[in-house]
Formats: structure tokens, C-alpha cells, sequence
């Protein structure tokens, strides 16, 4: 790949009241500028990833990044959306810009701010990310849908309660080391296993503790052609960039073989010439416990019905085989949707060059994976990181 990650910022994720779309896209556009060290006359093209669809009333936002800087004026800006996959989306435009030729410095924002609406808001809207003619009247929105993949997974696998809660203790524990998350709160193991008045069951066997959080926030990058980066103070190279798209209605797929996130890391590590033992962590995307428990499997760390085993015997812990969501996932971190596959690539890139927040660092990790997947594992994308100089 020819684009490098050069410089970043990161809003802390969580309820942003007072705070609008425009003034979370200021906040990072300003911090990746001053991050990379290079002035917006400089960047050649703008992205912009939100969902939106209704969580806000401004739509059309991709010029609103203008209003971080006035040298951004009469310079191309689109605006990118591909359900929870948006930022990375996003990000996929700006290297395809550079891979043209197109760019040679590119800015990319993704951004949500999801709090203005109700919670049967927030359920209705990112029900917009599934196949309505199917599946509009499932119960509980989003919930529903992976309530209903997790009932399909227990009654062909077993009951993985035990799995689900470990998954969720694992990414809570981890976002206390993440000062950028929403939710910097180790609950344990047995609050997340134990349903309570605090933990209710939401869908099928999900509980309040298996799914992530509504949240607002926003992060971006700056890329740079190789050339450019070359000259910069740092610069995070992409070893594979892949992106897969599955059928939209659940009823043309086994929902349960994530055959989409299985090809897009299958296609990523074959072009980065690795296997998955070679990388020393991922953010992969826990919209709820389950997902993270299947793309365990679809990753290659287990074989299909195995997933549990990774979880339960430690290897995704921050010390163990292949640390998953050190960041805190966005179980623990916080999930505004059109930031979160942006927000993913920044903190793998602090990860690879070592200046990610001490208490959520893997000492000398070299190589990071990321897996952020829209709707139920239909838009999949994947990446594989890496420090552009040893």
C-alpha cells in the first residue's frame, strides 16, 4: 500500500452535551493537522464518515471540516458512509486517492454524535443498517439482531453465557487503561455474568453488559504517499487493506460462519505475507460480546464452535497469545458509529509506534490488526498496521 497514517486525534468518546457535529470535526481536523505537523493548504482531498441518518438534523457535513481551518476552502470533501464500517470506509477513499495519484496528503474525519435521540431513536436508526424488508420487525433494534445470532450460535454450539461474560469483564477491564473511553470501569466477571436490576437481559441472551455503548466522538488521520511520509516525524504504513461486502439479508447467509470478516482477514494476511500469530494484537469489533466471540473463529484464532476457547483459556487478554481490544473495544470505549472504524486505526497506530496510554500499551508490538465490520457482517474491512521505519 502507498498511504501512511502520519498524524491523528481522538476525541474521548462518551455524552457530549453542549457539543455539535461541527464542533467534534473541528477538535480532530485541528489535532491531526498539528499532529502530522503539515497545514490544511496541504491536504489535497477531505473524507468525512458519518452515519447520521437521523441522529442529528445537519446533514451534508463533509464542508463542515472547513470550518477547523480556512486553507481546507475550494479542496475536494466527501462525505462516506457504510453503516459501522464508515470510518473505515473512509479511510479506504483516502487510500485509493493516493493509490490513483489523486492526493498526496489526505485528511480523514469520522464522526457520530448519537445522544440527541431517545434510546428507541438510537434503536430505530441503526435498525436502518439491516435488511428492513426482513428483518424491521425484530425486537430491540440492533440487540435483537445479534440476540437472535446469539440464540443460533448457542443452540448450535451450546450455551457460551460464560464466554459472552468473559468477553465483556476482558473489555471493560481493559478500557480502565484507555483514558479516551467512555467507560473506565473494571466491572468483573461475575457482574457481567449475573443477570441483575443493573445487568437486565436486553435481547435473546444478551445483557446489558454484551453490548456496546451510545456514544459521541469523533477521530482522524492524516495519510501521506510514501514519498511524503518518508520525510514526516512518523509515519504507520498499512502492511494490507481489504474490504469484503456480504449479502444484506441475513436469510441468504449462514449469519453464524461471518463468511464476510473470514475472507477479509484471509485476503489481508495473505497480502501482508503473515499469519495471525505474527500480530501482536487487534481491535476487532465488539458491537456486542457475541461478535467478538465469532470473529475470534473468523479470524482463524479457533475453529468454528471454538471461539469460546480463546476467551476462557486467556489468549485475548492484554498478556496472553493474540491481546484483542486492549483499546477496551467498543464494549468499553464507546461505539458513534461513523467514528469508530477511524478511532480503531488511531489507537492501532499509537499501538505500533508505541505511544499509545501506558496502561493499554503492548510492550513492543510491532504488528496490529484491525477488523471493523458494518451492519451483521455485511461491510467488513480489515487492516494490518505497522511502523513505516523500524
Amino acid at each position: 500500500m502507498s498511504g501512511c497514517i502520519v498524524g491523528w486525534a481522538h476525541t474521548k468518546f462518551g455524552k457530549h452535551d453542549g457539543r455539535d457535529v461541527e464542533s467534534l470535526i473541528v477538535e480532530v481536523a485541528q489535532g491531526a493537522l498539528a499532529d502530522a505537523g503539515v497545514a490544511a493548504a496541504d491536504i489535497d482531498q477531505v473524507f468525512l464518515g458519518t452515519m447520521n441518518g437521523g441522529f442529528v438534523k445537519q446533514e451534508f457535513p463533509a464542508s463542515l471540516v472547513f470550518q477547523a481551518d480556512p486553507g481546507f476552502r475550494f479542496k475536494p470533501a466527501t462525505r462516506v458512509e457504510n453503516a459501522c464500517a464508515t470510518g473505515s470506509a473512509a479511510i479506504h477513499m483516502g487510500l485509493n486517492a493516493i493509490e490513483a495519484k489523486k492526493a498526496r496528503l489526505v485528511l480523514v474525519v469520522g464522526v457520530e454524535k448519537m445522544t440527541e435521540v431517545s434510546g428507541a431513536v438510537v434503536n430505530d436508526l441503526l435498525l436502518r443498517a439491516s435488511y428492513r424488508k426482513e428483518e424491521d420487525e425484530i425486537e430491540g433494534g440492533f440487540a435483537g439482531i445479534f440476540g437472535q445470532i446469539a440464540q443460533k450460535y448457542f443452540q448450535r454450539w451450546g450455551d457460551q453465557s460464560d464466554a459472552l461474560a468473559r468477553i465483556a469483564a476482558k473489555n471493560h477491564k481493559n478500557g480502565v487503561g484507555n483514558p479516551l473511553a467512555q467507560m473506565q470501569r473494571d466491572l468483573g466477571y461475575e457482574f457481567c455474568r449475573t443477570v441483575s436490576d443493573k445487568n437486565p437481559l436486553v435481547a435473546g441472551p444478551l445483557k446489558r453488559t454484551d453490548c456496546s455503548l451510545v456514544s459521541d466522538g469523533a477521530a482522524a488521520i492524516v495519510l501521506a504517499d510514501l514519498p511524503t511520509a518518508l520525510a514526516m516525524k512518523k509515519a504507520v504504513a498499512f502492511r494490507a487493506a481489504e474490504q469484503v461486502n456480504d449479502f444484506l439479508p441475513m436469510s441468504k447467509r449462514d449469519i453464524l460462519a461471518f463468511d464476510g470478516p473470514a475472507l477479509a482477514w484471509k485476503r489481508a494476511l495473505a497480502n501482508a505475507r503473515l499469519g495471525l500469530d505474527d500480530l501482536d494484537l487487534v481491535e476487532t469489533h465488539d458491537c456486542f460480546t457475541i461478535a467478538e466471540l465469532i470473529e475470534y473463529e473468523a479470524m482463524g484464532l479457533t475453529p468454528p464452535g471454538e471461539g469460546a476457547r480463546a476467551i476462557l483459556e486467556g489468549w485475548t487478554e492484554k498478556d496472553g497469545r493474540l491481546p484483542i481490544n486492549p483499546s477496551g473495544g467498543l464494549k468499553s470505549k464507546g461505539h458513534p458509529v461513523g467514528a469508530t472504524g477511524v478511532s480503531m486505526h488511531v489507537l492501532a497506530a499509537m499501538q505500533v509506534t508505541g505511544s499509545a496510554p501506558e496502561g493499554m500499551q503492548i510492550p513492543g508490538a510491532k504488528l496490529a490488526g484491525i477488523m471493523n465490520m458494518g451492519g451483521a457482517a455485511v461491510a467488513n474491512f480489515v487492516s494490518i498496521l505497522e511502523p513505516l521505519r523500524a
